[in-house]
């Protein structure tokens, strides 16, 4: 089979591998589309490099058919049009225990620790298939709408942790996929105004297709005076940071009214640290938090809002890419040309 071997910082090759063997307990999976996630390029670029094996096939947003079952598994069979979980809960550890599944002490996941959906074919283990990390996909959804359930899935564990309400201003820092997911998710939870912050036009047009009330230029126009502005002086109930920039983080947190939430939702570089004034948390009573990955109902919960046609996925998404194409699919995402790139198999 065709699969694009990640060999390490800035060297993915299009190869012909051997294509997977599954036992009794596992599932072959063909796979029909798979995105490039910031993680992706974060990966690409030699920037993340926790559980990431060399050589081996990354990619952890994945959807497809199933081409194979083995004899032990139940529920599932050859043709189901099915999406993948990526992240691996143990189900026994402290996390997993209490509520916390998506930060598991043991977690492992597709596009990691297993070879992942930047191939023809994926493997998925025993263990995915025995946590329910198989999801079928109903027939009305197409594998172009379905490939962001998992990370529209990362972004409802984001509002959770953000504490989005009725009447929120929320503020949401870069108009990537991920950003307008925020965006759609807000306003799904009754926020009253929604303003994004992006420099790229492209997005900032998309973003307001997305349901922003404002897009801001931070180039060109002060977020802070239109946040001000708009609350009366006081400031954002909830300000989410799509984009992993360290120094972004201080101006941020001066955006929030007293009492409001900080959310890092974008993975930042190992070592790259950023600045806070800590009398901005201590007298303003602000939280800060940080969210990772997803729980298994939260995939729910996001496959559900897309098979209902909550979420506008053409908005997230630039499709046309293939494995041939897989290094400019990686290198557009980084350059913030195009939105989500969606590669089909």
């Amino acid at each position: 089979m065709k699969a694009a071997v990640f060999h390490g910082p800035n060297k993915l090759q299009l190869e012909e591998v051997q294509k997977p063997q599954i036992n009794e307990h596992e599932i072959l999976l063909r796979v029909n589309a798979s995105a490039v996630c910031g993680t992706d390029v974060r990966i690409f670029e030699g920037k993340k490099t926790k559980g990431v094996r060399t050589p081996s096939i990354i990619g952890h947003e994945l959807v497809g058919t199933i081409e194979e079952v083995g004899s032990a598994v139940k529920d599932f069979f050859t043709g189901d049009r099915v999406g993948v979980m990526p992240v691996i809960p143990c189900r026994k550890c402290y996390y997993c225990q209490n509520g916390r599944e998506n930060v598991c002490a043991n977690r492992t996941a597709i596009g990691y620790e297993y070879d992942g959906g930047f191939a023809e074919y994926v493997r998925i283990p025993s263990a995915a298939v025995e946590a329910g990390n198989i999801v079928k996909i109903p027939d009305h959804i197409s594998f172009e709408q379905a490939v962001v359930t998992e990370p529209l899935a990362c972004c409802i564990n984001g509002q959770r942790k953000a504490n989005v309400k009725m009447g929120d201003v929320v503020v949401v820092v870069g108009g990537g996929p991920i950003g307008l997911m925020h965006v759609q998710l807000a306003k799904i939870a009754g926020a009253k105004s929604v303003i994004l912050s992006e420099p790229i036009e492209h997005r900032r047009e998309k973003a307001i297709k997305a349901g922003a009330d404002f897009a801001v230029n931070p180039n060109e126009e002060s977020l802070e005076d239109l946040v001000l502005n708009l609350t009366d002086g006081l400031g954002a109930d909830v300000v989410l940071m799509a984009i992993g920039v360290p120094f972004l983080v201080k101006s941020c947190a001066n955006l929030l009214k007293k009492g409001g939430t900080l959310n890092l939702f974008a993975g930042f570089t190992k070592g790259v640290l950023s600045e806070i004034d800590p009398n901005i948390i201590h007298y303003n009573e602000i939280t800060v938090n940080g969210t990772s990955a997803l729980t298994r109902a939260d995939y729910h919960k996001s496959l559900a809002l897309i098979a209902t046609g909550k979420i506008n996925t053409e908005v997230l998404t630039t499709t046309g890419y293939t494995l041939d194409t897989i290094e400019q699919a990686i290198l557009d995402v980084r350059n913030g040309n195009g939105m989500k790139s969606v590669i089909t198999l």
